[in-house]
C-alpha cells in the first residue's frame, strides 16, 4: 500500500499489532490450561505455532528484502540496521525455543512444561515490544526514503504469500482487521482481490469471531 512516489509503510504498523497482541495474550492462556487438558493445549499449541511461523516469515522478508537495501543506500543508518538485525537474531532464538517447547506441551498439557512455555513467550513478547517500537519509530521513515514503491510492494507480497492454508490466511486477515481503524480496514480491504473481499464478507468475519472465542475462552 503506497501513495505517490514513496512507500506507505503504515501497513506494517497494523500488522505489528497482530503479533504484539497475540504474544501478550498467550502466556496467560497457556498458564490457564488445566494440567493434562490435551484438547485445550492442542488448540493453543497450533495457534502459537502458526503465530511463530508467521513472525519468522515476517522477519525473514525484512532480512532478505529490506536490510540489504538500506545497508547499501542509507549509510547514515548502518548502526540502526545492524541493531535491527541483532534484535531479529535475539528474538529468533526465543522463537526457536518456543517452537521446540510448543508441540511437546501440546501433546502432554503438563503444567510444568506449560509454565516454561508461557515464560518463554512472555520473554519474547517483551523483546518484541521493544523491537517493534524501535522499528516503527526509526526504521519505517528510513524505508520510506530509501526503498522504491515497487521494492516495498515485494515485501508486502512476500508477507501475503507466507500462509498457504486458505482458511488460516482468512483468519490472519481477521487478526489484522481486529484492531484496525475504519480507515485502515478500508485500506487493507481495498488492496484485496474482489473474490477475497466477498469471501471475507460472507464467511470470514464469522469464522474469525468463532476462532477468537475458541482461542481466548480460557
Amino acid at each position: 500500500m503506497s501513495t505517490g512516489t514513496k512507500p506507505d509503510t503504515h501497513a506494517m504498523v497494523v500488522v505489528h499489532r497482530v503479533f504484539q497482541r497475540e504474544f501478550d495474550l498467550l502466556p496467560d492462556l497457556v498458564e490457564g490450561v488445566r494440567d493434562g487438558d490435551t484438547k485445550r493445549a492442542a488448540v493453543l499449541a497450533e495457534h502459537l505455532s502458526d503465530l511463530v511461523a508467521a513472525l519468522h516469515h515476517h522477519h525473514q522478508a525484512e532480512d532478505d528484502l529490506i536490510w540489504p537495501v538500506l545497508l547499501e543506500r542509507a549509510s547514515l543508518h548502518t548502526d540502526l540496521v545492524h541493531r535491527m538485525e541483532a534484535q531479529h537474531a535475539a528474538l529468533g532464538a526465543l522463537l526457536d525455543r518456543i517452537q521446540r517447547l510448543t508441540p511437546v506441551w501440546g501433546r502432554t498439557a503438563s503444567r510444568v512444561e506449560g509454565e516454561d512455555l508461557a515464560a518463554t513467550v512472555r520473554e519474547a513478547s517483551a523483546v518484541l515490544r521493544q523491537h517493534l517500537a524501535e522499528e516503527e519509530d526509526e526504521i519505517l521513515p528510513v524505508i520510506a526514503e530509501h526503498l522504491t514503491v515497487e521494492e516495498w510492494g515485494k515485501v508486502g507480497e512476500r508477507g501475503a504469500n507466507g500462509i498457504q492454508d486458505k482458511r488460516k490466511r482468512l483468519l490472519f486477515l481477521g487478526a489484522i482487521l481486529e484492531q484496525a481503524s475504519p480507515d485502515e480496514q478500508r485500506e487493507f480491504m481495498g488492496e484485496l482481490p474482489p473474490p477475497v473481499r466477498v469471501l471475507w464478507k460472507v464467511v470470514g468475519g464469522r469464522a474469525y469471531y468463532n476462532y477468537t472465542r475458541l482461542i481466548r475462552k480460557g
